[in-house]
């Protein structure tokens, strides 16, 4: 609602995210996923505005109580560009901002936003024990963790949940990752399970994005040389998603739902109409039988495309996968 999908004036189009958070509740969904780092220019190029901010707004409309809060902490901005530090004086000072903007003393699920590379998990665990025992932050959470530092902060403290990346068209966390996060009793967030957008087919071609979208400089899978071939990929799955009388947002929702009662999918949309249309895809995953979730897995192909350009902090690239 605020960053790096384009352009954002979050003045002008406060009204309807609020709009669309309201909508949402409506439908049952209780769960807003956040982050200090989720912020933009504003419309006259210098005032900085927070997606944390905007969500402090409908807590303070609808109460506190409402909601189910996440956040995270540890990627940083530097004259160098963006930096992933975790060290315990860092957390802390993000964390007081991210409670001042969102307008509450507590946060539900905070999470390492990637992996830090001034301290170790250990270290970094340790500052999250310390600041539930504090009562600032009700569970802890990881993103972009490998198996291996996933193991690594459970056995300092709980991990309560991790933020992967998984759609139809990114399911590289299934063969490593998830394993682990069941074995160790951790639910999944499923981040970007519309697959940027691919899925829910909001764009035809890449012309349709504003010329300062992230995702055309940031996430190789929109490269030129790239988008056509997951354009093309998904017309197989456009036709499942018509021949069933549901959205393909729907479809490619109550795929991730169906993956167990473990992963919740956090899509993303500024629009009122979207999250109505989103929450339908709890129901459509009931509908899913065995055979439905075992066809749209073999006939969807992955991504052609690095998540991130650079792989910036992701599980793959520290597993050189």
């Amino acid at each position: 609602m605020t960053a790096f999908y384009g352009n954002f004036d979050r003045k002008a189009s406060e009204e309807t995210s609020l709009q669309t958070i309201a909508a949402a509740l409506e439908q049952g969904v209780n769960f807003l996923d956040t982050a200090w780092i989720y912020q933009s220019l504003g419309a006259d190029g210098n005032e900085n505005t927070t997606n944390e901010e905007l969500i402090g707004k409908a807590i303070a409309k609808h109460g506190r109580d409402k909601f189910v809060i996440a956040t995270k902490t540890g990627i940083h901005f530097t004259a160098d560009g963006m930096r992933m530090w975790a060290a315990e004086d860092k957390i802390r000072e993000q964390l007081a901002q991210s409670l001042a903007r969102l307008g509450t003393d507590y946060i539900d699920l905070y999470y390492c936003h990637r992996m830090p590379m001034d301290v170790s998990v250990e270290d970094m665990m340790m500052t999250m024990k310390k600041l539930v025992d504090e009562g600032k932050i009700r569970y802890v959470g990881l993103s972009e963790c490998t198996p291996e530092e996933l193991r690594r902060a459970h056995t300092i403290h709980p991990v309560s949940a991790i933020q992967m990346e998984w759609s139809l068209q990114s399911r590289d966390i299934e063969e490593y990752v998830v394993p682990v996060a069941r074995e160790l009793g951790v639910g999944i967030v499923a981040y970007s399970p519309l697959g940027r957008g691919f899925l829910s087919q909001t764009f035809n071609s890449r012309e349709d994005l504003s010329p300062n979208d992230w995702r055309l400089k940031g996430c190789p899978k929109f490269s030129e040389e790239n988008f056509q071939k997951n354009l093309a990929g998904r017309q197989h799955f456009l036709d499942m998603a018509t021949a069933k009388g549901v959205s393909p947002a729907q479809l490619a929702l109550a795929w991730v739902h169906a993956q167990g009662v473990d992963v919740v999918p956090i899509p993303g949309t500024k629009s009122p109409a979207r999250a109505v249309e989103n929450a339908g895809a709890v129901a459509l995953a009931q509908q899913l039988d065995a055979v439905d979730v075992a066809a749209l897995s073999k006939d969807i192909p992955p991504f052609v495309g690095e998540r991130y350009e650079g792989n910036f902090g992701t599980f793959n690239s520290r597993m050189n996968l």
